[in-house]
């Protein structure tokens, strides 16, 4: 069965009502109605309108669906709507904090964009780094970053931009 155009990979007319699910959602509660196994990615991008979190391989290999899934940098592409019910996912349209801040700083400070397109997912693996590791090496970027894939090839800006941030982050 084909995919119908504007609801997204993988969404077909026959058993659309799916099930309801509801999970925090940038801070907010949110319920919605799609089967069950759909991507999250395209409950954020078609149901819900939050198109920063970006379409990239469909894969898990490219980064550019990451967000937050309880505190946890993920791939949206590869998480099912059922997998997120009583949970918390934070979009780059709801990522906020001091983290968050001087993630977006030094990214502006750094001019680390160039087309933008990945940059979505690059900030939201930034931060979750950060989230954990307030002081990263040069190796622990390497590792929370791999899999993030920058057609630009702004690498060397994405690291600096990270290694910027940490130092405005108390210890």
């Amino acid at each position: 069965m084909a995919c119908v155009p504007g609801l997204g990979r993988n969404r077909t007319k026959q058993g659309m009502a799916g099930m309801a699910t509801t999970f925090s959602l940038n801070g907010e509660k949110r319920t919605v109605e799609a089967e069950p196994d759909t991507p999250l990615l395209w409950v954020l991008r078609d149901d819900l309108k939050l198109t920063g979190t970006k379409f990239g391989c469909g894969a898990a290999l490219c980064g550019a669906c990451t967000v937050h899934l309880d505190g946890e940098a993920v791939r949206s592409c590869q998480i099912q709507l059922r997998d997120v019910e009583a949970r918390d996912v934070t979009t780059i349209e709801g990522v906020k904090g001091d983290i968050a801040a001087a993630v977006q700083a030094a990214w502006i400070k750094l001019d680390v964009v160039q087309c933008g397109y990945c940059q979505s997912g690059q900030v939201m693996a930034a931060v979750g780094l950060l989230s954990q590791i307030r002081k990263p090496t040069d190796d622990d970027i390497n590792k929370a970053m791999d899999g993030n894939v920058c057609r630009c090839n702004t690498y060397q800006r994405i690291r600096a931009a990270i290694h910027e941030a940490a130092k405005t982050l108390p210890g």
